[in-house]
């Protein structure tokens, strides 16, 4: 279901909304609210902070609770539904701006990143705006996730990953709209635990909106930081995937479907392997060794970042391969999502 959350109007002139769903983020909770804080805003601008709680049990509520006690411009709000998409409604319902920014809990941002966002929103006209997604890691581990997270052999050409360039884009990291867009589209699909904004970005894009994206807005995503939550992650992001094709009847963007494929023809090179020969699988997986040498030479970082990167760019590739194809086998047999599909990978 689609919600439409927002009422007519305008919302309060030259404030911004920011909007952040969060479950189990007591490590992470207090370094998002203090770089939210941190916020410089246009001359005459004010921010107002909503922190959608789905059901925390390891004392996040808590901490929000103490810290919204103390700085005002912070609510907390409860998210039965405990998933994204039922956190940001739940705040569009609540929010008073003009302007929305949804903010994620795991990244920092730079102190005029806000002011950024309402700047090219007024220069672009634009029905959305975004910055690049930079990843950053402290542990050999994390590092290794954030190399591949930004090489083009793991996004496949993204415009999100390309920290430097500016102009439209299908899709944008986190977002911020001006209050019109909602009203105009409705809020995020709450049948959807992942994939929810390429889902909305798309749905924009098809009313004929148009998505920016700047470098001049900055942020830093910290990004897992063990192999085993990479690779349930990017399984959840493939196996939602189809259901936001089967939606709208297209694929954001073809690059989505190159894992399932690979996947595809992984298996089918076994299957030969065992009846005929062992050639096709062989040549298929030289050609995957020398992708992934070819994607760590591109990356400035020691040997052994690099080693613990091949085994993320093939959690990436496989993660995602393998869920996009149970999500088409969910889809085809005309069964509801899978509850596990969308359990919490930190």
């Amino acid at each position: 279901m689609t919600v439409a959350p927002l009422a007519a109007g305008g919302g309060t002139p030259q404030l911004v909304t920011v909007i952040a769903p969060c479950r189990n983020e007591q490590a992470h909770i207090l370094a998002f609210c203090a770089s939210v804080a941190r916020q410089q805003l246009p001359h005459g601008w004010h921010m107002e902070v909503l922190i959608a709680d789905g059901g925390s049990d390891d004392g996040t509520r808590d901490l929000l609770q103490r810290w919204c006690a103390q700085d005002t411009r912070f609510r907390w709000l409860d998210n039965p539904g405990r998933i994204v998409s039922t956190g940001l409604n739940r705040c569009l319902a609540a929010a008073r701006g003009a302007v929305i920014a949804r903010l994620d809990i795991h990244s920092e941002y730079a102190p005029d990143y806000l002011a950024q966002c309402i700047a090219v929103l007024q220069q672009t006209g634009a029905d959305n705006v975004g910055g690049p997604w930079r990843a950053q890691g402290a542990s050999p581990m994390q590092r290794a996730v954030a190399a591949a997270f930004q090489s083009p052999w793991v996004a496949g050409g993204a415009r999100s990953r390309d920290l430097g360039y500016e102009g439209e884009v299908d899709t944008v990291y986190l977002g911020c709209w001006p209050r019109a867009t909602f009203q105009r589209v409705g809020g995020f699909d709450e049948h959807l635990v992942r994939n929810q904004d390429d889902e909305h970005n798309l749905r924009l894009r098809r009313a004929g909106g148009r998505i920016w994206q700047s470098p001049r807005i900055r942020s830093t995503y910290h990004p897992r930081a063990r192999l085993g939550q990479v690779f349930r992650q990017y399984q959840q992001y493939g196996y939602w995937k189809p259901f936001v094709i089967a939606k709208h009847g297209q694929a954001a963007a073809w690059r989505h479907l190159v894992p399932a494929a690979f996947v595809l023809a992984l298996m089918a090179g076994a299957g030969l392997a065992l009846a005929w020969s062992t050639m096709p699988l062989a040549a298929l997986l030289l050609a995957y060794g020398l992708l992934l040498a070819l994607a760590v030479a591109g990356m400035r970082v020691g040997p052994g970042v690099a080693a613990r990167a091949v085994a993320v760019i093939a959690a990436y590739h496989l993660g995602y391969g393998w869920g996009s194809l149970r999500g088409w086998w969910d889809w085809w047999r005309h069964r509801a999502p899978q509850p596990r599909w969308g359990a919490l990978t930190r």
